[in-house]
């Protein structure tokens, strides 16, 4: 099974059809889709001018959705590595117990379905990382309130 950048070498790949690269795509929301698989899926192609439905879509704007995905998963993936640095470090310190943010982390660890929404259709307009850098903020500061998602605006 090809990880996220194997998979987002082949939507680069100008040798492979179309088909192919927005298949890649698509098996790259296995790795990491932060509103779960389809509404990432309806985000990226709305960002990007792409058809979800089209099965042969344009290689320039199927790379384009592909650099949101990449921006918003690296985001992801420093913020799962301070993550696991400040709880080396509270350990080191003899803090056992996990705090709220903790909890939360550890229920969307690997960057799936991080917000939820009932309508895929209805994710916010802007880029995927904006949306993490709000989410991740909102979490840091409600921390000591408890082990909930933060509801940010579908706006």
């Amino acid at each position: 099974m090809a990880g996220f950048r194997a998979l987002a070498a082949q939507v680069r790949d100008p040798a492979r059809a179309p088909s192919q690269r927005r298949q890649a795509l698509r098996k790259c929301l296995e790795r990491f889709a932060p509103y779960g698989h389809r509404a990432t899926w309806l985000h990226l192609c709305a960002r990007a001018g792409v058809d979800p439905d089209d099965r042969s879509p344009d290689a320039g704007r199927l790379v384009a959705a592909l650099e949101e995905l990449e921006e918003a998963r690296a985001l992801w993936l420093s913020y799962e590595r301070e993550s696991a640095r400040r709880r080396r470090a509270q350990k080191h310190l003899g803090i056992r117990q996990p705090t709220a943010l903790d909890d939360w982390h550890s229920r969307t660890w690997g960057g799936r379905a991080l917000l939820r929404f009932d309508d895929p259709a209805s994710v916010p307009r802007v880029r995927l990382a904006v949306v993490l850098r709000g989410l991740i903020a909102a979490m840091e500061s409600e921390a000591g309130g408890g082990a909930r998602a933060p509801a940010l605006a579908a706006g």
